[in-house]
């Protein structure tokens, strides 16, 4: 879909993972529960192979219980990945965490030999202030702004285990563009990515269909309006969110909505995907694949002609 990424942080971050690739016993990626899919690292699924793997579903709070347990259930299919549903925040995780990390290196935590678990999570999942909880001291920054940390610092939280964290890995592109939008709500990507009211559209029309009693509680409707545009323009009138001439701001009123939603205003345990939606998007997203692939092979073929067709002229 055309969203950049940081590439030359992402490549040099890729790089590096591979060339420690040898030494890592573990794997942990942080998610967000509520995007579990969408802010998960496709590269790593490259990288990693089948070394065991902790994903962390990160701000449980804030994600819907239910659906939070069937990403758990989808990902532990695989016999590699265990998952932990946690709010980095909270007290215990260290132990909990800890205790993973060396169930995962069976044969290390035995010994005296060093536990390498290699932690790594786009912007914006929580991954600096678990690793903060980890050490029980301010080693990673956090905040609300995705950034991209610089470089890969080893972190000692035991004698026989230590962390390694790594720059942010992002990738290049987004094929699929449910996933930027996701991303965008959630504050996982900048927003220049995309322009506010479309986020907001996409968020709404979401809401609409998956929680809309807690659309009609919030903004204390009897019943929604019939479009998401229809429902940005009545709770913008509602919120006096108006330009000159009566016409709503559909700025304004769409990062309300957003920042509601980000700060747990607009309701409690709202999720954006579900593993079922996934399956019929990655339908979509090979599609498109196809498409694309046959558009190549199609400029290849008119390329090849161009030139058969120069070298007979030039006879």
């Amino acid at each position: 879909m055309g969203i950049q990424w940081y590439p030359g942080h992402m490549h040099k971050a890729q790089k590096e993972v591979k060339e420690i690739f040898n030494q890592i016993d573990v794997f942990i990626e942080v998610l967000d529960a509520r995007i579990p899919f969408s802010s998960q690292n496709p590269l790593i699924e490259d990288i990693r192979q089948d070394k065991p793997t902790i994903k962390i579903l990160n701000k449980i709070d804030l994600a819907d219980p239910d659906i939070t347990q069937q990403w758990q259930a989808h990902f532990e299919k695989e016999a590699s990945i265990k998952t932990l549903a946690l709010n980095a925040q909270q007290p215990g995780v260290r132990g909990q965490i800890l205790s993973m990390i060396r169930k995962s290196a069976p044969e290390k935590s035995k010994s005296v030999k060093t536990i390498h678990a290699l932690i790594i999570g786009i912007p914006n999942v929580g991954k600096s202030t678990l690793i903060n909880n980890l050490t029980g001291k301010t080693i990673a920054k956090t905040g609300n702004e995705p950034a991209v940390t610089k470089q890969q610092q080893r972190i000692k939280l035991e004698e026989n285990i230590t962390l390694i964290d790594t720059p942010g890995m992002l990738w290049p592109n987004i094929e699929n563009e449910n996933s930027g939008y996701r991303l965008a709500i959630t504050g996982g990507i900048k927003e220049t990515a995309f322009d506010l009211p479309d986020v907001a559209s996409y968020a709404t029309d979401y809401f609409m269909k998956a929680y809309p009693e807690v659309l009609k509680s919030r903004f204390g409707m009897a019943e929604l309006p019939p479009t998401d545009l229809a429902f940005l323009e009545t709770i913008g009138r509602a919120r006096g969110c108006l330009r000159s001439g009566g016409m709503v701001d559909l700025d304004k009123i769409s990062r309300i909505l957003v920042v509601e939603f980000r700060d747990k205003i607009l309701g409690h345990g709202m999720s954006l995907e579900t593993p079922a939606m996934i399956d019929e998007e990655y339908k979509v997203v090979a599609q498109q694949r196809l498409a694309k692939a046959a558009k190549q092979r199609e400029r290849e073929a008119k390329k090849k002609e161009r030139r058969a067709r120069y070298k007979r002229n030039k006879k």
